[in-house]
């Protein structure tokens, strides 16, 4: 199309100049009136060679656009296909971005719950610490009160003074009429029968103790149990004995325990071989109910020298409702209790880092939220005022040999057990010390438990169940 138009405009541009010369020399006539004709055929002439010039130009413009039109379809493929692989090459970056991003969350979150976590815990370890120092001064300023009492009798103990010295006078006069009468008889001849006179008995006045009363004996008094609690034993000051944390040499103990090779049918025995991930094994169903008590005893051997996490119960709402673990335990060889995260307190269980197989029961009441803790029958803590009132929820995960994150996983081979359990069995209720002696003897398991190790399952990972006759054959 263009050139057609070109070859056009091209004669015209030749013809008109010529058309005009024509016209001029035929028009030639007298000078007068030829002028102002020629005058316009000249304007004439350069209006249109201006015109010819432009066109010229826009001719020119058009024929440079014509020749660059030729290459602009492959222009703009080329471009097309470089803006798909920039695009491309976009995606993926942002794709990558996006996957380090969620991982980077992920890790982010895991951090920020264990942050909170230690924290919650230092926070109730030094309200803990707070709580024992207080105790410890009030029992100090106790002891200084019962001092300052025994050194300043009191009106009653005066009294009590005042009236032995009157019966003491009685005594002495008493003694002093007898003797009168006996002089008075055997003056009265050797034919009188004289009656052999047995010496006179002091009196006690009611409601005091005899003096061969076990009452004054200090340091004979014998300790029994509660009737009503089944509690361990109690001194004069309402303490319990053996049931510090960390007993000092020369504090009452218990009878020593059985060897483990006496011990025997104590059911299935699981084995932690090593800090993996995948070793869990899953209680199931879990807790059936709330549980507002609870017993856990279990034979335990640690292969590691360490404790790890021996049960977590972790629900929708917190991740740890209960556990059992040493994995962050400020002391070395103790266990945290954890009841409702971030309330916990923290049980010694030194000898449980000595390879052998050991009994331990671990037994919790919201009823003034007290705690004891039994290593081989032995009452080695006890507390109260530990999660008083509080009901652990059913419908959670229970877990063995892991702490989980979330309900079912998030574990970490850090808080891993490795190791063995055997026997291991859960109530619902408070055990007596009774009961606890017989499971740690195996003469008899105690009936009502909501959970064994024969509800045990796990999947994958290398946990074994073993049958063994007896602890000391168990792997």
């Amino acid at each position: 199309m263009g050139c057609p138009r070109r070859k056009a405009l091209s004669l015209l541009l030749i013809l008109v100049p010529v058309h005009l010369h024509r016209a001029l020399s035929q028009g030639a006539g007298p000078a007068g009136p030829r002028r102002p004709f020629l005058e316009r055929l000249r304007r004439l002439e350069e209006q249109f060679r201006r015109f010819q010039e432009v066109t010229l130009t826009h001719l020119r413009d058009l024929a440079r656009n014509y020749n660059l039109s030729y290459n602009i379809d492959a222009r703009f493929q080329s471009l097309a296909r470089e803006t798909q692989a920039v695009a491309l090459a976009v995606n993926q970056s942002h794709a990558a971005v996006q996957g380090d991003l969620s991982h980077l969350k992920t890790r982010m979150q895991k951090t920020q719950r264990r942050s909170r976590r230690v924290e919650s815990r230092l926070l109730a370890l030094g309200a803990a610490l707070g709580e024992r120092d207080r105790q410890r001064t009030q029992d100090r300023e106790e002891q200084e009160a019962r001092g300052g009492a025994l050194s300043s009798p009191a009106p009653a103990v005066r009294a009590l003074q005042d009236t032995l010295v009157h019966l003491t006078a009685l005594v002495r006069g008493q003694e002093a009429r007898l003797g009168a009468l006996e002089a008075q008889m055997q003056g009265a001849g050797p034919s009188t029968a004289t009656p052999a006179l047995t010496p006179a008995r002091p009196l006690t006045p009611p409601g005091l103790p005899r003096p061969s009363s076990p009452a004054v004996h200090r340091g004979r008094q014998t300790l029994r149990p509660s009737p009503e609690t089944g509690d361990p034993p109690q001194d004069s000051a309402g303490r319990l004995q053996g049931t510090r944390a960390h007993p000092s040499p020369g504090s009452q103990r218990a009878w020593p325990p059985e060897r483990p090779g006496e011990t025997c049918d104590v059911g299935p025995v699981l084995v932690f071989p090593n800090a993996s991930t995948q070793n869990a094994a899953f209680l199931s169903p879990g807790f059936p109910w709330g549980l507002r008590a609870l017993s856990v005893c279990s034979w335990v051997r640690t292969a590691s020298g360490r404790l790890g996490t021996l049960l977590s119960y972790a629900t929708e709402e917190n991740d740890n409702k209960l556990v059992l673990h040493g994995g962050n335990s400020l002391a070395p060889g103790a266990i945290h209790l954890v009841i409702g995260d971030p309330a916990f307190r923290e049980l010694p269980l030194q000898p449980l880092l000595d390879g052998r197989w050991h009994h331990v029961c671990v037994i919790w009441t919201s009823i003034l939220g007290r705690y004891w803790l039994h290593v081989d029958r032995r009452l080695a803590a006890t507390g109260s005022h530990f999660r008083a009132g509080y009901e652990i929820p059913a419908g959670g995960s229970l877990v063995l040999g892991q702490e989980q994150d979330r309900v079912g996983g998030g574990f970490d081979s850090s808080e891993a057990f490795v190791g063995s359990l055997a026997g291991l069995a859960i109530w619902d209720r408070v055990l007596v010390p009774g009961e606890v002696a017989q499971l740690a003897t195996g003469r008899e398991v105690p009936g009502g438990a909501i959970l064994t190790l024969d509800d045990a399952q796990w999947r994958g990972g290398f946990v074994q169940r073993v049958n063994c006759s007896c602890l000391e054959l168990c792997p």
